[in-house]
């Protein structure tokens, strides 16, 4: 077995991820709220986030396929990072001037509903999740050829890359949270997008510089290593993802499952938390009269304060996971434990919803939270970032070393474990919305599904997912 490359190269590799997950960041707290601003009720909100999983499911395994094969004097990943960057800085810059664009073809400011700028944003909502992919499963596939089998350079490569996004995450949580960002670009606020627009859009210029020095940076300096020819180029692309289906044997069935049931849980509080802030915390609504809609906003930038907190939780417990995994026997059961402890964050929203219903009711109206409400909730999103930077490491490093043992492509097969994301993702967007409003319009039924679902997951890490080395 070769030497894994040096450890420079892959802290290089890995800080794409910052660039990458600043954008996610910003997709995660604000457009959410942003896209109902435009008109869209929030139960039909959940729906413009199938656009990722709906993608996913086939730019991934083409991805993957085509980049475990590619033959270029640029290399076989470097490519696709290069061609998804260009279409985030795109994608970004259509989704911050969906306003504009659409006020200038025809959308009537005065009226809720704004249809053009709803269909601009949705095809740079679609155009960035292609893009995040493109970016995102060639530069982890890259870190898996950087670590040449070193199954330890391996999960340290995976946990350099959740650090990075950890990294990314508290960049853009923080700008998001910051109300008067657009000042300093004033061009940016316009007759069509008044300051939350402005703000969005601040925020993806800072997007786009941040994303091009980091992957910019990484493509000129790292080289990616020669190759292994051992994949059969002849097979068609249909053929090798059954063949690779059929090479997962056991463990990786097991792991797909398990980081299924674990997105189930995540995908509702990814979609919702700063909605849910707003909403059931502040007492807001985006529909309401201007005083509501005044505590709406100051939720959503407090959920992405709070966010910022995950990140930064996210970012020590990445630093961890290595120590972690040696400490307590193996990778999975840090995996399991955390599951549980999302389980609980999860359950806990609906305790301090109760606590803000039950303070509001003794306040004047249009009282924000008072301080213990606002740091139980602070608290609560501090604790999410322990299990998430497990959820943006294990699996993808077990992947990895289940797929090294195999011989399989660490492209395909990485996208291939992908589609344990995509597919909950669309199951939790097409279910979210009506059942959130069977129940009375919030978001807590679907933040109870996900407490149960990651409970779940964490059961089934503990007691059926075997260590890499395993023949199980």
């Amino acid at each position: 077995m070769e030497n894994p490359s040096p450890l420079w190269k892959v802290v290089l590799v890995a800080s794409i991820a910052a660039g990458v997950q600043f954008g996610w960041a910003l997709q995660l707290s604000l457009l959410t709220p942003y896209v109902q601003l435009l008109g869209v009720p929030h139960m039909w909100s959940s729906f413009i986030w199938l656009c990722g999983p709906i993608s996913g499911m086939f730019v991934q395994p083409i991805v993957g396929y085509t980049s475990d094969r590619l033959k270029t004097k640029f290399g076989r990943r470097k490519p696709f990072i290069a061609a998804g960057t260009a279409l985030i800085c795109m994608a970004v810059l259509l989704i911050g001037y969906a306003v504009d664009f659409g006020y200038a073809i025809g959308d009537n400011l005065d009226r809720k509903t704004k249809p053009r700028a709803v269909a601009l944003f949705v095809l740079g909502f679609w155009i960035l999740d292609i893009a995040n992919n493109m970016v995102q499963d060639p530069s982890r596939a890259f870190l898996a050829d950087l670590s040449k089998h070193d199954q330890r350079r391996m999960r340290l490569g995976n946990a350099l890359f959740s650090f990075f996004m950890a990294v990314g995450n508290i960049s853009g949580y923080a700008a998001g949270s910051y109300s008067k960002l657009y000042e300093f670009l004033p061009f940016t606020k316009t007759p069509a997008c008044e300051m939350y627009c402005a703000n969005l859009k601040t925020c993806f210029f800072i997007d786009i510089t941040f994303i091009l020095v980091v992957v910019i940076l990484a493509l000129l300096t790292v080289s990616e290593p020669v190759p292994e020819d051992n994949l059969n180029h002849e097979d068609p692309f249909m053929e090798q993802v059954k063949t690779a289906f059929r090479s997962f044997g056991k463990p990786m069935w097991i792991l797909f499952l398990v980081t299924a049931l674990n997105w189930i849980a995540w995908f509702p509080f990814l979609m919702y938390n700063t909605d849910w802030v707003g909403v059931e915390v502040y007492g807001g609504s985006v529909d309401g009269n201007v005083e509501q809609r005044n505590l709406y906003d100051m939720g959503v930038r407090a959920g992405s304060l709070g966010l910022m907190l995950t990140a930064g939780a996210l970012g020590l417990m990445s630093l961890a996971i290595d120590p972690l995994s040696k400490l307590l026997g193996g990778s999975r059961i840090v995996w399991g434990i955390v599951n549980f402890v999302l389980s609980a964050c999860l359950g806990s929203t609906v305790w301090v919803t109760r606590k803000a219903e039950n303070a509001r009711s003794s306040m004047p109206p249009y009282s924000p939270p008072t301080r213990d409400v606002k740091a139980a909730t602070f608290a609560l999103f501090a604790a999410t970032g322990i299990p998430q930077a497990v959820t943006f490491s294990i699996p993808f490093a077990l992947a990895s070393m289940f797929s090294s043992e195999t011989g399989s492509g660490h492209g395909l097969s990485l996208a291939v474990i992908n589609l344990a994301i995509v597919i909950p993702q669309m199951f939790v967007a097409l279910i979210s919305g009506p059942l959130d409003a069977a129940f009375g319009g919030g978001n807590l039924p679907a933040f109870v599904l996900g407490a149960i679902s990651s409970a779940l997951s964490g059961i089934f890490a503990l007691t059926m997912l075997p260590s890499p080395s395993s023949k199980a």
